[in-house]
């Protein structure tokens, strides 16, 4: 066990429940109280707690031989007994607002804020947790990096729109798995190293400028292909190779097909092959040459594609350094889109540049929707040329959520 041999292991758990619900409906973030307004009008659910779920049924197994140190409701207290655990819970660390009124969403719930997630990071620190884990985004990184820096291993279950960051598994199963083998084995075991931790401005993500800075290091549990790497910027390819790929999947565009271009700068280079504008970070609708629709949210989509006679595409890229096709940063296409569309008429569309950016990792898929998710394990075609395709390899939901032997 990691913890000394006079208490069990000691877990810290903070579940930012407001991370990336704005992602579906189209925000491209959940930074500010307005925007997550915004998000819960327009529809949006709480995927943070759930995504936490999925780690904490990794850890189940330890239930017993370890303590789990958590927040209120739903900052991990919700969770954490749902997956059959008896946590110590923070009262009174949250600050005076915690839960008053006029700090409520329209639902009623809390509106927790980046101080709850600093306070709670503080405490677990003061209480000596062996390991903090935390389910949000970029933004909840930073809050935790904040207080702890490298000083306490600290790893994070990707729940959040925008997930540039390094310390990150890849999938949330992935992290509990990864969680449960530091806590049992020790850090010897799982390995440690500095990761960083990566954010973006959200108000210039939504005008489709990415504007990317460093905000310091967290210590992080390290398998390779359980934790994903920082973003690489600038390795969407050169104009030629972008060109090419446009040209390829406008040349096999089909009469009365509806096309949805995910974001990405090699999306981008199809719509203006078209002639077309691009929403850069979101996701646009062409059909017979021309712009249907904009910027969609997940139910603008279903509503496009409800018709079953209509054909549809989905045009997405990789993400550089990381190999995500589909859970970062284009949640609009989620499964249900996906299963609607069929998973055959998915295009992956990216440069040899971007592919080599992987360094030899498969391509992800983070849906949420287990089977959906291993649906696309083997090998896909990758259009990365005019009339060139690379098969790559996209890894298996057991691959990203199981720690080797």
């Amino acid at each position: 066990m990691a913890a000394s041999s006079d208490r069990l292991p000691r877990l810290g758990l903070i579940i930012n429940p407001l991370a990336g619900v704005g992602g579906k409906v189209g925000l491209k973030g959940s930074d500010g109280a307005e925007i997550v307004r915004r998000a819960l009008e327009r529809g949006a659910e709480r995927e943070a707690p759930r995504r936490a779920a999925l780690a904490l049924a990794r850890l189940a197994r330890l239930r017993g031989r370890i303590e789990i140190v958590t927040c209120p409701g739903e900052m991990g207290a919700d969770e954490a007994r749902a997956c059959g655990f008896e946590p110590v819970v923070l009262e009174g660390v949250l600050g005076a607002r915690w839960g008053e009124a006029g700090a409520t969403l329209p639902d009623g719930a809390p509106l927790t804020t980046a101080a709850d997630t600093v306070a709670a990071a503080r405490a677990m620190l003061d209480m000596g947790v062996d390991l903090l884990l935390f389910a949000g985004g970029d933004g909840t990184a930073r809050d935790v990096c904040r207080v702890v820096g490298a000083g306490l291993p600290c790893l994070g279950v990707p729940a959040g729109v925008k997930i540039h960051s390094a310390v990150y598994a890849t999938t949330p199963a992935g992290a509990g798995e990864l969680a449960a083998r530091f806590l049992h084995d020790g850090p010897a075991a799982a390995g440690l190293r500095e990761a960083e931790v990566m954010d973006i401005d959200e108000d210039a993500f939504r005008s489709g400028r990415v504007s990317a800075r460093l905000y310091g290091y967290l210590s992080v549990p390290y398998e390779r292909r359980l934790v994903q790497s920082a973003k690489a910027g600038g390795c969407a390819g050169d104009a030629a190779d972008l060109a090419g790929i446009a040209a390829d999947v406008v040349n096999g565009m089909a009469p009365g097909v509806l096309y949805l271009l995910g974001p990405g700068t090699t999306t981008r280079a199809v719509a203006e092959t078209l002639g077309l504008p691009k929403t850069l970070l979101g996701v646009d609708a062409v059909s017979g040459r021309r712009l249907v629709a904009a910027d969609m949210s997940e139910a603008q989509i279903l509503e496009l594609v409800a018709d079953a006679a209509r054909a549809a595409r989905i045009v997405v890229t990789v993400i550089g350094g990381q190999g995500h096709i589909f859970g970062r940063g284009n949640q609009q296409l989620s499964a249900a889109v996906i299963r609607r569309v069929g998973r055959e008429n998915v295009i992956v569309v990216a440069s040899q540049t971007k592919l080599l950016s992987l360094r030899g990792g498969p391509l992800l898929v983070d849906t949420g929707d287990a089977e959906l998710d291993e649906s696309f394990a083997g090998y896909l075609q990758v259009v990365t040329q005019l009339g060139r395709r690379t098969m790559y390899r996209v890894a298996g939901v057991a691959e990203v959520a199981e720690s080797p032997d």
